[in-house]
């Protein structure tokens, strides 16, 4: 449910916000004194914050330009290439859809090549017909990459489809976690079957 600590858990992974207690471990060595860019995660968060004045492509690039790559517009299209961008490359954000935006946003995090990706309840700003193909695009990187995903979402087909671990939160708490057959099949936990009741 909205407020249950989901966002909260991705900033705290993503070095934006430190945790009160306890330590945030990737690939087992603690991470928690590093500043977000030193870490090996991207965040895409709910608004695009694309830069308007920048094309398609220049966008993507940007994060690998200024970390130094020197072939970051080859790393830019190939991340374009992967959410099926790469033909509107040259055009401004304001001359892209809502979902067309989402997914540049999604290229440029791929671009800086993390190991995981922390996606924000990506499909909220959009219109139902929109959701389905971004939805599509994360399916599609799941398949064809190594990078771990996490992802805050509402969308339960979503999740039983593409997750091989599924979390629910309750008041900043794992209420339990397991494979989405199982957590959203068949749950344990009372509040659990009573959230998921609400929205099913």
């Amino acid at each position: 449910p909205s407020g249950c600590g989901k966002t909260t858990l991705l900033r705290m992974l993503a070095g934006f916000e430190e945790p009160n207690e306890g330590v945030v471990k990737i690939d087992g060595s603690d991470v928690s004194g590093l500043p977000a860019h030193k870490r090996p995660t991207n965040t895409v968060f709910q608004s695009y914050a694309l830069f308007p004045h920048l094309t398609v492509r220049d966008n993507v690039a940007f994060g690998p330009r200024r970390r130094g790559v020197k072939d970051a517009h080859s790393q830019a299209d190939r991340a374009l290439t992967l959410v099926q961008m790469d033909h509107l490359a040259a055009r401004k954000p304001g001359q892209l859809s809502g979902g067309q935006q989402q997914r540049v946003a999604i290229a440029r995090a791929l671009a800086m090549d993390p190991k995981i990706l922390l996606l924000d309840e990506v499909t909220s700003a959009l219109d139902p017909e929109l959701v389905g193909d971004v939805l599509q695009v994360l399916r599609d990187v799941a398949d064809s990459t190594d990078i771990s995903m996490l992802i805050v979402t509402h969308e339960m087909t979503f999740a039983r489809d593409v997750s091989h671990k599924v979390m629910m939160f309750d008041g900043g708490q794992v209420l339990e976690q397991g494979p989405p057959d199982e957590v959203l099949g068949n749950p344990t936990h009372e509040r659990t079957k009573r959230f998921l009741t609400s929205i099913l």
